[in-house]
């Protein structure tokens, strides 16, 4: 099992830009091994796929944030990052993080993004 803990979200202007971190506890052999994604979800709204990135360090974005929104990890600090520029009011939302193996997924408790226009 694996806990996760985000941090970093809070209120910023369209246009702006935010840096979500995810913290990652358990065994570094583990995590190593994990997929890492980030999730958002808007109120009255289905929670969704943001960016993840693979073991393997393979990326992928939600067409919604490609070209705006980095996902990155470092292994050896067990944690994941999510570089959000030109941030939009759509953007708003609460943010998880995610980690998946063996079809086993961890959630952290999310953090609020509120981007005002």
């Amino acid at each position: 099992q694996v806990q996760l803990v985000e941090s970093g979200g809070g209120l910023v202007q369209a246009g702006g830009s935010l840096r979500l971190s995810c913290a990652a506890s358990g065994s570094t052999f583990l995590i190593n091994d994990m997929g890492l994604a980030w999730y958002r979800q808007a109120p009255g709204k289905q929670r969704e796929l943001v960016a993840s990135i693979a073991r393997g360090g393979s990326l992928g974005y939600a067409d919604s944030v490609k070209g705006r929104f980095t996902i990155s990890r470092d292994n050896a600090k067990k944690m994941v990052y999510l570089q959000m520029n030109s941030l939009k009011p759509e953007d708003t939302a609460v943010y998880y993080c995610n980690a998946a193996f063996g079809g086993i997924h961890s959630w952290g408790q999310g953090t609020q993004v509120t981007v005002s226009s």
